[in-house]
Formats: structure tokens, sequence, C-alpha cells
């Protein structure tokens, strides 16, 4: 009896308490087998994961929150200044193409951009990013769906228009700091202490960004910003995806800490995410005007470039309240 009476009193306590749950669960965390993470929730064969949250209702409600009518805007500006990752890069070459003569001496200009359009700035990751193995989300295969000109599956331009009710964590702005330390794991209980600061509650298909402070760093010391960040950890990441939102996004640029506490993880939320549970990650967001101005809760809009077969996308989201 007395063993019952325990289990149930632990079985209370974890329900009470996902994010008890959630720290437990992260505790050695590998990504499940594929007979538990597949077929996805959203069917077998389905390729758009979180994105098939994106539906008229979803607009119609996140179209009620903007009672301001302003826009913020969420992306950072692409150049050959922006931090970057071994040999990604981001040149413009600007040419001449046309100096008509009179009448009316009409000139014409364009640029060449040499970059991997994917993976630079502001960006959106798609599911065909990351794998466990040979596995993508939904266990499509990589041996079966690469090809030199881009996936057959799982590509970026699947994903569409998204449209729905964002929401900020400002948990630099609940520890009453700028700008979270290098390296700073963000656990449940500090996003659920900035979503009671705020009076903030999560909904199914939100589209979540996380304020860090770590953005201050993008184009001032650009060194610092790739080599390590504040994030999310495995228990975090855990306890989100149980939330069910359209996507994750934060101002640094793996969404996630880096590197993980745990030194044998490289980068386990890209799996927890992208893989495990098909929901997309935005990174390297620009999230100082929305913080300062403390908006919580508002109209969140992006469309991905559609490079077929492509693993994410440039991206130039925007709040608007």
């Amino acid at each position: 009896m007395r063993r019952i009476t325990l289990g149930l009193a632990l079985s209370a306590a974890l329900l009470a308490s996902p994010s008890l749950h959630a720290q437990q669960a992260a505790s050695g965390w590998s990504p499940p087998p594929e007979s538990e993470r597949c077929p996805s929730k959203w069917g077998a064969g389905d390729e758009r994961g979180s994105a098939n949250h994106m539906k008229p209702e979803s607009v119609r409600k996140a179209a009620a929150l903007i009672k301001t009518g302003e826009v913020v805007e969420l992306g950072h500006t692409l150049s050959g200044s922006i931090p970057f990752f071994g040999t990604r890069r981001f040149d413009v070459h600007t040419k001449r193409t046309f100096a008509n003569t009179a009448p009316n001496n009409r000139g014409s200009n364009e640029e060449i951009v040499i970059t991997e359009i994917g993976q630079v700035g502001t960006q959106l990751d798609g599911f065909a990013h990351q794998t466990h193995g040979n596995s993508f989300y939904n266990c499509f295969k990589v041996d079966e769906t690469a090809t030199r000109t881009g996936f057959t599956k799982l590509g970026i331009d699947k994903v569409g228009m998204l449209m729905g009710r964002g929401v900020l964590i400002d948990v630099a702005a609940s520890k009453g700091v700028e700008m979270l330390p290098d390296n700073y794991e963000i656990t449940v209980e500090d996003l659920e202490a900035a979503l009671e600061k705020q009076g903030t509650t999560l909904q199914p298909g939100d589209a979540i960004v996380i304020n860090t402070g770590w953005g201050k760093l993008w184009g001032k010391d650009n060194a610092r910003y790739v080599k390590t960040c504040p994030g999310i950890g495995v228990a975090a990441a855990l306890w989100l995806a149980e939330k069910d939102p359209m996507l994750l996004g934060a101002d640094n640029w793996p969404v996630e800490v880096a590197p993980n506490p745990d030194p044998k993880l490289s980068l386990p939320v890209h799996q927890i995410a992208l893989v495990v549970n098909g929901i997309h990650l935005l990174e390297n967001m620009k999230l100082e005007e929305l913080a300062a101005k403390k908006v919580h809760e508002f109209a969140f809009m992006m469309q991905p470039i559609k490079v077929q077969g492509g693993t994410g996308s440039a991206v130039a989201p925007v709040a608007v309240h």
C-alpha cells in the first residue's frame, strides 16, 4: 500500500509540475527511435509539420490582436558585415544593366548576390536542415531524398506564408538584465517566471520568440556573438514542444544554448524541434524594439523564400500590434 501511495503521489507531482517532468526527461536525452516519433501527429507523409497550424482561423485570430497597426520588424538587414559561421558568406556585386540615351535617359541597375541563402541572417530552419543519422522529420530518409538540386521532400518551399499569434517571452527582462550571460541555459522555470511576470499564456499554434538580449551583439561584436550564446536547454525545449507552437525563435544564432552544458550533445534542441516534433526554428531575430516596447502578444507574419528543396530561408518577419 505504501508503494502504491508513493507512486500516486509522484504521478500527481509530475502532472502538477510539467517543468519537473521536462527536467527529468532532459537528463541524458537522446533522439527517440523512429517507432516513437513516426508517423508524426500531422500524419504519415506530412512535410509541413508545425506549419500546418497556418489556417484561416489562425489568421483571423492573429488579425484580432492588431490594435494600433504599428509594425515592428524582426529581421536583420543582410550584408557582408553580419555574423557568419565557417564558409557562409553574403556578397553583393552591383552591375549597370542599361544606360540608355535620349530622349528619356533611362538607367538600370541590378546585383549578383553570392550567399548561402538558407542559412544566413535572420533565418528559418526547414526540416531538411537537420537529421538523426539518416532520418529526417517524419522518418523521411536523407539517402532517398537528397539530390544535387535540392531535397525531393521537406524543402523550405513547402512551408508557405505563416501568420498567427506571436508571443514574446522576455527572459532577459524577467531577470532584470539587458543580456543573459554567455552560454546561460534557459530553464522551464525561467520561461514560466517570464510568462507569469508578463501576464502571458501560451496557446497551440503560437509563434514563440525568446528575448535573451544576445542580439545586442549583432554587427557590434560578431566574434563573441557566434562563439557561444544563452538559449533554451533540452528541458525547456521539451516543455515548449508540448505547447504545440507553430515555431520557436530567438535573438541568438541557434535558438538553444550553445555549447550545450552536456559536452556529449551537439545542438540537441535542433533535433527536438526539427526532427522529432516538426517545429520550425527561427534564428537571429531582431527583438530589441519589441522588447523595449513590452509588446508580448502580437500578430506574427513571415514567408520564407520558395527555394525548391532548400534547407532553410533568409526571412524578414514582422510583428503587428
